[in-house]
């Protein structure tokens, strides 16, 4: 995944992108200003920790946050689609998840990660991530897998 390529396409192509994160705190937002360029196409970037930042500010319901947790597919998909309609950016990316080393459960263990990107006419790739490691790894891979997945969203669009 190499994110410079991704920030010249996203940029070459006159597309914007906004971040929506919870376990990943910013870390997506941050590798992507890291590269020059960014700001031709990072609109924003929300770390929303809490369920209440979650509904506030990207539009997260309350029933689906009831139904299915704050860690879940749905949850994740409805970060993607609030932070791309909020930032009024072609491309939303979310990342919810249990980094660790507490928080995990037989159901949701340490490591479940949602990833979601927004894009196009209202479409929405969400993965599932089973992560393995400390706090710090499953974070830093988060990043990189939701870094991946923007990357193929982009092509999508292109096709």
């Amino acid at each position: 995944m190499d994110v410079d390529a991704i920030i010249s396409t996203l940029s070459g192509g006159g597309y914007s992108v906004a971040t929506a994160e919870s376990c990943t705190g910013g870390m997506i937002a941050s590798t992507i200003v890291d590269v020059p360029g960014a700001s031709d196409c990072f609109n924003e970037g929300y770390v929303t920790y809490s369920n209440e930042a979650k509904m506030k500010n990207l539009g997260v319901k309350e029933s689906t946050l009831i139904a299915h947790g704050a860690v879940s597919y749905e949850t994740a998909l409805e970060m993607a689609k609030g932070v791309r309609k909020k930032a009024k950016a072609d491309f939303g990316l979310s990342s919810t998840g249990i980094a660790g080393p507490g928080g995990g459960s037989p159901k949701k263990p340490v490591g479940l990660v949602y990833i979601g990107c927004a894009y196009g006419d209202d479409e929405c790739t969400v993965k599932e991530l089973h992560l393995k490691g400390d706090r710090t790894t499953v974070r830093t891979a988060a990043t990189k897998e939701a870094l991946q997945l923007l990357s193929e969203c982009i092509n999508k669009l292109g096709e």
